[in-house]
């Protein structure tokens, strides 16, 4: 049978579906009796390290339920497709039309979020776009439960999670929520830019000096929010995200794995690979390496285009962004 966590919340006792299926099988006692001292661990962990009420804290836990679609959800992630599958997904004249209608809307936040933080507003507006397409889509499990679930019965990631749990847990004290309210994905990311709990108690800004940090239903705070993560990630003002070499041959030799520069435009200009002279020599870049119908494409990816995939650590998502984001840009200064 399944955890009966609620039993011992209230006493004090001391990427994959067949390799993980004891997550859906039924547990043996001996699973079922570490997973309840696992939990009783993290409680323990949240009373000494955070100084939580130990009855609220049981309480806020007792109402958490293991939640079957997000164990299914997180084993069949977008990113996981071709390229060729997943730009589609995003890049659509709807999505597209939605984010010059943000942008003409919110103008004066955006124009003051870049001059604070010196993000363009096409990248705001693209991630947003992109993680909620503008607030329509924020995410239908309760976030309590989510990270629960992923905390307690997905092994892959249990450690991560159980800290994002906590995270949520001093975030929801913190805000005076109720702990079962909010809403988020399968990975219990919250908002207009998908924040998960780290992430909103570090970089959620309140931007229209309101005294609250909304990033769930307020668009200022969300701009300003995202601005300043990009910001707190080394984004740098005015540079260069990334740009597809005219010639494509020969770039599969240095193309691989990973997404932070680990080679200089100067050492692939002595290789022999012609890159566009804007680019000076000492500008760190990576080789990209994107499956199409027709056979692979090649990019250059910057500092900036790595500090897009620390939002979302997929090169796949860096570069739908950037391209979304440069619909977005060409659009608006279209006469």
């Amino acid at each position: 049978m399944l955890l009966a966590k609620k039993i011992c919340l209230h006493c004090r006792p001391a990427a994959l579906a067949v390799l993980f299926a004891g997550l859906i099988t039924p547990l043996s006692g001996t699973a079922e009796t570490d997973r309840d001292a696992a939990l009783e661990a993290f409680i323990q962990e949240q009373i000494s390290d955070y100084q939580f009420d130990e009855q609220q804290l049981r309480d806020w836990l007792a109402q958490a339920d293991k939640n079957e679609q997000v164990l299914e959800a997180i084993q069949r992630p977008w990113e996981a497709k071709p390229w060729y599958q997943y730009y589609p997904i995003f890049l659509t004249d709807k999505r597209l039309q939605a984010g010059l209608e943000f942008w003409q809307q919110h103008q004066p936040i955006l124009e003051r979020a870049e001059q604070t933080y010196g993000i363009p507003a096409s990248v705001i507006v693209a991630i947003i776009g992109i993680e909620t397409f503008y607030g329509s889509y924020l995410g239908n499990y309760p976030v309590l439960d989510s990270l629960y679930t992923l905390a307690f019965h997905y092994p892959p990631r249990s450690s991560f999670f159980r800290s994002e749990l906590s995270e949520y847990l001093r975030l929801a004290r913190a805000e005076n929520w109720q702990v079962k309210a909010q809403k988020g994905s399968y990975a219990g990311a919250m908002g207009l830019g998908q924040f998960i709990s780290s992430s909103y108690r570090h970089y959620a800004v309140d931007f229209d000096n309101d005294g609250q940090r909304n990033i769930i239903s307020n668009p200022a705070d969300a701009i300003g929010s995202v601005a300043n993560y990009f910001a707190e990630h080394r984004w740098q003002d005015d540079a260069p995200i990334a740009t597809k070499p005219d010639q494509q041959q020969g770039w599969h030799k240095v193309a691989d794995k990973g997404m932070k520069p680990d080679t200089t435009v100067g050492e692939l200009r002595q290789q022999g690979f012609s890159i566009d002279s804007q680019y000076s020599d000492n500008q760190a870049v990576k080789v990209l390496e994107f499956e199409t119908l027709e056979g692979n494409e090649y990019w250059l990816g910057f500092d900036n285009f790595y500090a897009i995939t620390r939002y979302n650590h997929s090169p796949l998502y860096a570069m739908v962004a950037y391209q979304f984001s440069q619909q977005l840009k060409q659009h608006r200064q279209a006469p």
